[in-house]
């Protein structure tokens, strides 16, 4: 039963940082492809970043390129987002997904 639980969420003032986590179980991590996604109230889904199963290649959507970094610890199962910069346009509930699944989300919030 594949199961992703997120975490590291909260809320930050802009400018500043936080670090998404994301534990996988149920299928085998280290080779499958990662994204992390979020919403905001009112807006539909977006894709924020991807890595692909070696994680030699990685995808940010453009707000976020330069700002955000996607990478794994296999060895823990887990997925990571180190978000910099932060923007108030960066808040929404952020999800991460594998094989079509996806987790409850960790929601950020950035205000002053």
């Amino acid at each position: 039963q594949v199961q992703l639980v997120e975490s590291g969420g909260g809320l930050v003032q802009p400018g500043g940082s936080l670090k998404l986590s994301c534990v996988a179980s149920g299928f085998t991590f280290s080779s499958k492809a990662m994204h992390w996604y979020r919403q905001a109230p009112g807006k539909e889904r977006e894709l924020v970043a991807s890595i692909n199963s070696s994680g030699g290649n990685a995808y940010y959507k453009d707000s976020v390129r330069g700002r955000f970094t996607i990478f794994t610890d296999n060895a823990k199962n887990t997925l990571y987002l180190q978000m910099n910069s932060l923007k108030p346009e960066d808040t929404a509930m952020y999800s991460c997904s594998a094989l079509g699944y996806w987790g409850p989300g960790t929601q950020v919030t950035v205000s002053s």
